[in-house]
C-alpha cells in the first residue's frame, strides 16, 4: 500500500487542479467533435420546442441516455459475472473487484483527459489538449441532435469496459497495484489514440476510410491483442495446464452473458448516435449474428466432444457480439448470420487449438474471443458492407482499408502493452503475485476478504 501513496496523491493534486480548470470551463462555450456528427454548437436558455428548431432531438438523447446505461450494465454486472464466474472460487471477489475497480478509475481519466485525447483535434495520432477536464462542457453544449454529455458519458462507457476486458487474460496472477497502473498507461496511449485514428478523423479514418461502427479495432482487437501480450508476459498460473481449473460457478457465466447480450444493443445500435433507421438494423444484425455464433459453437463443440456445455454456449454468443459490433452499422440480415457463423468457428479454434499450441495462458480467453472476433468482424466487414445500409458508398477497396486498421491495431496494442506492462513491473516490484498469494487466492491476500465467507 506504501508504494500508492503517491500514486493516491498525485491524483488528488490533479482532482483539485481539475477544480479551477472546471470552474473556467464554466464560462466558456467551445464546440465538441463527434464523430460522424455535426460540428456541435451551444443553445444556452432555449425552450424545448427552441432546442428542436435548433437542431437537436428529443428522442435521440432518450434513446442515447438508455444506450448509455446498457453499455454500463455490461461491464457492472454482466463482464463481471461473466468472468467472476469462469474464475476459481478463491480468486472470484478479485476478479470481481478488478471490474468495479476498472469502472471507476476510467470514469475519471475519461473526463479528466481521455475524452480530449480521444476526440479533440486534427491530429493523425492522437488528439489534444483542448478539452482537459471537459472544458467548455455546458448543458447546452450539443453533439450533433444530442447534448454533449451524453455523448461523453456514452464513449464513457466504451472506456470503460475495453481495458475491463483484458483483466480476464492476467486474471488470478496479477498484482492488484500493477492491474491499477498499467491500464492507465494502456488507456493513455493505446485506447485513446486508437479511439482517434478511428473515430475522431485520424489516421485510419482519413487515409484508409476504416469501417468500425462500434468499436471492433477500437474495443475487441485492442483489447484482445494487449490480453495476448500481457499473459504471456505475466507467464501460466502455477499448475496450468496439467491442474484442471474449472470454472467456480457455471450459471453466474450465462448469467453474466446474458447480461453482455443485453447490453449490446446499446453498444451496437447506440453507435448509430440517433434512435433511426440505423440505430434498427444494428439491433437486428447484432441479434441474428449473436444467434448464429451462439448456435454454430454448440454444434461444433457437441461434434468435436460430445456434449453442447453452457460454457460453450455463453462463449459463442460473446463471439458472435464481438464479431457484429465493427460491421453492425453497414450490413444486413444475411451478412450478419455469415459473420457469426464464422466468428463462432475461427474463435472456437483460437480458444482451443491455437491457444494449446501455442502454450499461453490467456485464463478467459480474452483474446481467442475478443482479438479474434475483432479481427474476423473487421475484415468480414469489408467483404459485407454495402451502400444501401451506410447511405454511402464503399470505397473500392475497403478490405484493404479494413486489413490496415487490423494490423495498426495489432501492432500498436502490442508495442504499447509490452511497455506499459514493463513499466507497472518496475514500479510494483514486479507484477505478479507471490506463489504463497497464488495458491491461497487473491480474495483473501490482496483484498482480506473472502467472497464466500457466509
Amino acid at each position: 500500500m506504501k508504494k500508492l501513496f503517491p500514486i493516491l496523491t498525485m491524483a488528488l493534486v490533479i482532482f483539485a487542479g481539475s477544480l479551477s480548470i472546471e470552474t473556467h470551463a464554466q464560462e466558456t462555450n467551445a464546440p465538441a467533435a463527434a464523430p460522424a456528427a455535426e460540428p456541435a454548437a451551444t443553445y444556452d436558455g432555449l425552450e424545448p420546442s427552441e432546442y428542436l428548431q435548433a437542431g437537436g432531438d428529443s428522442g435521440d438523447t432518450a434513446w442515447m441516455i438508455v444506450a448509455t446505461a446498457l453499455v454500463l450494465l455490461m461491464t457492472i454486472p454482466g463482464l463481471s459475472l461473466f468472468y467472476g464466474g469462469l474464475a476459481r472460487k478463491k480468486n472470484v471477489l478479485s476478479v470481481l473487484v478488478q471490474c468495479f475497480a476498472v469502472t471507476a478509475l476510467m470514469s475519471l481519466l475519461w473526463v479528466i483527459y481521455g475524452y480530449s485525447f480521444a476526440s479533440s483535434g486534427d491530429g493523425k495520432l492522437f488528439g489534444d489538449f483542448s478539452k482537459l477536464f471537459l472544458k467548455g462542457l455546458t448543458t447546452d453544449s450539443m453533439s450533433g441532435t444530442i447534448p454533449e454529455s451524453v455523448f461523453v458519458t456514452f464513449q464513457m462507457t466504451f472506456a470503460i469496459i475495453t481495458p475491463a476486458l483484458i483483466v480476464g487474460a492476467f486474471a488470478e496472477r496479477m498484482k492488484f497495484s500493477a492491474v491499477m497502473i498499467f491500464l492507465v498507461i494502456w488507456f493513455t496511449f493505446s485506447y485513446c489514440p486508437i479511439w482517434h485514428m478511428v473515430w475522431g478523423g485520424g489516421y485510419l479514418a482519413s487515409t484508409w476510410e476504416a469501417i468500425d461502427f462500434a468499436g471492433g479495432t477500437v474495443v475487441h482487437i485492442n483489447a484482445g491483442v494487449a490480453a495476448l501480450v500481457a499473459c504471456i508476459m505475466l507467464g501460466k498460473r502455477k499448475g496450468y495446464p496439467d491442474s484442471p481449473m474449472p470454472p467456480h460457478n457455471v450459471p453466474f457465466v450465462l448469467i453474466g452473458a446474458a447480461l453482455l447480450w443485453v447490453g449490446w444493443f446499446g453498444f451496437n445500435a447506440g453507435s448509430a448516435l440517433t434512435a433511426g433507421g440505423q440505430a434498427g438494423m444494428a439491433q437486428l444484425v447484432t441479434q441474428v449474428a449473436t444467434a448464429a455464433a451462439a448456435f454454430t459453437w454448440m454444434m461444433v463443440e457437441w461434434c468435436a466432444k460430445g456434449k453442447p456445455t453452457a460454457i460453450g454456449l455463453a462463449t459463442g454468443a460473446v463471439a458472435g457480439l464481438v464479431a457484429i459490433t465493427p460491421a453492425s452499422g453497414s450490413v444486413g440480415p444475411m451478412a450478419a448470420i455469415a459473420i457469426g457463423v464464422a466468428a463462432a468457428v475461427a474463435c472456437y479454434w483460437a480458444a482451443t487449438s491455437l491457444k494449446k499450441k501455442l502454450g499461453y495462458d490467456d485464463s478467459f480467453d480474452v483474446f481467442g474471443v475478443h482479438g479474434v472476433g475483432g479481427i474476423v468482424g473487421a475484415l468480414l466487414t469489408g467483404v459485407f458492407a454495402f451502400s444501401d445500409v451506410t447511405g454511402k458508398e464503399i470505397i473500392k477497396n475497403q478490405f484493404t482499408g479494413q486489413l490496415m486498421s487490423v494490423l495498426v491495431t495489432v501492432i500498436w496494442s502490442a508495442v504499447v502493452t509490452f511497455i506499459a506492462i514493463k513499466i507497472a513491473g518496475a514500479l510494483c516490484g514486479g507484477i505478479r503475485v507471490d506463489e504463497e498469494t497464488e495458491l491461497q487466492g487473491l480474495d483473501v491476500k490482496d483484498h482480506g476478504e473472502d467472497g464466500y465467507s457466509l
